[in-house]
């Protein structure tokens, strides 16, 4: 199979900076959205940092991509012990992951001005029949097949995590005043807890990678509209309606396609 992704983002229409930052490398296989949180420029600087340390640590293990990349389809199969190039895929990506962390946490100890700073990660390697995904915060990556999309990551915020203890409603999350309040964080802590996950793609596949100021505006039964623009469209269409609803956060949208 074939992949192409890319990606935009902008500053909004209601902030002076923009705090996301996104990687698109289609010869790798790796896509990543991340959004930062820190005054004085600090989401800024996590972001991004965060972003490039761990395309740093994947692009250095292009041997356990390889293996993954020649992995049949079936070798995934529900019930089986996964295989130990998908075994080796997650532990690369929650070590990239925690390499990001300790960065963005040892910037931030050394500089009192970005104390405390952070920044969510939604990231996928996507080679062969596999797509791995490595989620902390509340960005997030959607899988479109078939005319409908799916969220793969969970949302790491408080009103998720009321939601699923029970103790509110999805309608009472959507107006929650806490909605942006998020539980887990790239770099406030030496270390953090990641989600990964493995896929099994098809051709025809699409994948959604956001931030919180897209997932915020666009209905998910509106994605797979959007993604019959193809990559390129999808991206500037995603962030135009964003934009056209309000704006209120930076934006940042990354769409690839399997073909």
């Amino acid at each position: 199979m074939q992949r192409f992704g890319c990606g935009q983002s902008d500053v909004g229409r209601r902030r002076l900076t923009n705090e996301d930052a996104y990687l698109v490398d289609n010869q790798l296989g790796l896509y990543v959205v991340a959004d930062g949180m820190g005054g004085h420029s600090a989401g800024e600087v996590a972001s991004k940092e965060a972003v490039e340390t761990l395309h740093g640590m994947v692009a250095r293990e292009q041997e356990v991509l390889d293996a993954l990349e020649a992995l049949p389809a079936e070798s995934a199969a529900e019930g089986l012990e996964l295989p130990q190039a998908l075994q080796r895929t997650l532990r690369v990506m929650e070590s990239a992951v925690q390499a990001a962390t300790y960065m963005v946490f040892g910037l931030s100890e050394a500089n009192p001005d970005r104390k405390g700073m952070g920044t969510t990660i939604s990231a996928m390697v996507l080679r062969g029949r596999y797509a791995v995904t490595g989620q902390v915060g509340d960005s997030r990556i959607y899988l479109v097949r078939e005319g409908a999309a799916t969220q793969v990551t969970e949302d790491h915020t408080l009103v998720a995590w009321q939601v699923k203890k029970g103790l509110i409603t999805e309608e009472e999350a959507r107006h929650s005043r806490q909605k942006n309040v998020i539980t887990r964080a790239v770099g406030s802590r030496e270390y953090v807890q990641v989600d990964t996950r493995t896929l099994a793609v098809e051709p025809g596949d699409g994948f959604l990678l956001c931030s919180d100021g897209l997932h915020g505006y666009i209905a998910q039964d509106e994605i797979p509209a959007l993604m019959q623009l193809g990559p390129e469209g999808a991206t500037r269409r995603s962030i135009e309606l964003a934009n056209q609803r309000g704006g209120r956060d930076n934006i940042t949208s990354v769409v690839v396609a399997l073909t």
